[in-house]
């Protein structure tokens, strides 16, 4: 292999499309853009959800009722196998998942989920709250699942 025979992957890289540029190109007089009417001059274009000024969808739907999904409450979560980076005894708390960058956000709280292994080490986790199989684990090795 020499420097003078390496070429791109087939596919890896393709010319600028240019407009305006003659017939050949099938891109030329018109640019693609057909003829006359409001896509076919500069800046125009219709909004989205435009339909030409017939009523759009948007608003020709019935607005009525409520929808909870503004008020759920979303849980930042964790996994056991993620519980594995702490000392045996330590006390894990959502201020020092945060900390350490195991989480972002605190949210509504943060859940415990039962995902991978724990391996032996006694934890004291607080959390908002814990799926049934992290509770478990992390019982069954002598730790605490406290609930905050």
């Amino acid at each position: 292999m020499k420097l003078n025979t390496l070429t791109p992957n087939y596919g890896s890289r393709s010319t600028r499309k240019r407009v305006g540029r003659g017939s050949s190109s099938g891109l030329g007089k018109t640019s693609g853009k057909g003829q006359k009417g409001q896509n076919s001059r500069s800046g125009g274009g219709v909004r989205i959800g435009f339909e030409g000024g017939q009523t759009p969808l948007f608003r020709r739907l019935p607005k009525r009722g409520f929808s909870n999904a503004k008020f759920k409450t979303v849980y930042a979560t964790i996994n056991l196998t993620e519980l594995n980076r702490f000392e045996e005894g330590s006390v894990i708390t959502p201020e020092l998942l945060k900390e350490i960058g195991l989480i972002k956000n605190q949210l509504d709280g943060i859940k415990v989920l039962g995902n991978g292994k724990l391996t032996s080490k006694k934890l004291t986790v607080k959390a908002s709250k814990f799926s049934k199989s992290a509770k478990e684990a992390i019982e069954k090795l002598g730790g605490k699942a406290e609930v905050i």
